[in-house]
């Protein structure tokens, strides 16, 4: 595959990816007795209903095709805290909703990888190429996941943090803005060793793209 194609290829990953996440807190958040995010029309799995113009689509691409990196956001799925049914925790759930979706994607299509994919691979079925195409379907649910667990706002790791600990969330919250220069820092020298020694666990084998 070519660069570009490749490039396009992993930023569709990239939201279909963010998709099931922003789904994922509609549906939590609905469960919980929440209907904001169904009346708003985002208990959804369109992507166009979660894509954010500057932040999924034109900074995203620009960024993609002219420096080879991906920043980019999803619109943030609208809920009430007051009417979810579970009051101590119910925020929290909510949030965490988001990267376990991610984390499942990743698991399940992991393992089939892990003890399925080379059966699939000896018969013909599947090529070396589609192996490498889920390895990084993997990789990317797997980093997604641990990047929006960063507890600094607007991740969902703040929402997280701050139902856990209510206390230490004061110190945290001080850094408003600079959060998220300070989970990017995290994101590009600190998340990819960690999401390589998941997606090791997972597969069994090391992510090489």
């Amino acid at each position: 595959m070519d660069p570009i194609s490749l490039k396009f290829f992993l930023y569709i990953i990239i939201v279909l990816s963010a998709v099931f996440h922003e789904y994922a807190h509609a549906w939590s958040a609905y469960r919980l007795g929440d209907t904001t995010a169904k009346d708003a029309g985002r208990l959804t799995l369109n992507p166009f209903v979660h894509l954010d113009l500057m932040g999924t689509v034109l900074i995203p691409l620009f960024l993609l095709f002219t420096s080879g990196i991906f920043i980019g956001w999803a619109k943030p799925v609208p809920y009430n805290p007051f009417n979810l049914k579970d009051q101590k925790y119910g925020s929290l759930k909510v949030g965490v909703a988001g990267p376990s979706a991610n984390i499942l994607i990743a698991l399940i299509l992991g393992l089939f990888s892990r003890f399925f994919s080379g059966y699939f691979a000896v018969a013909g079925f599947i090529s070396p190429i589609f192996q490498e195409f889920l390895g990084l379907i993997i990789y990317i649910n797997i980093f997604l996941a641990l990047f929006n667990l960063i507890p600094m706002p607007p991740l969902d790791g703040s929402k997280i943090f701050m139902d856990l600990f209510p206390r230490q969330w004061r110190y945290f919250e001080q850094f408003g803005f600079l959060g998220i220069f300070i989970a990017l820092f995290l994101a590009f020298f600190f998340l990819p060793p960690v999401a390589q020694v998941i997606f090791k666990l997972i597969t069994g084998g090391e992510f090489s793209f």
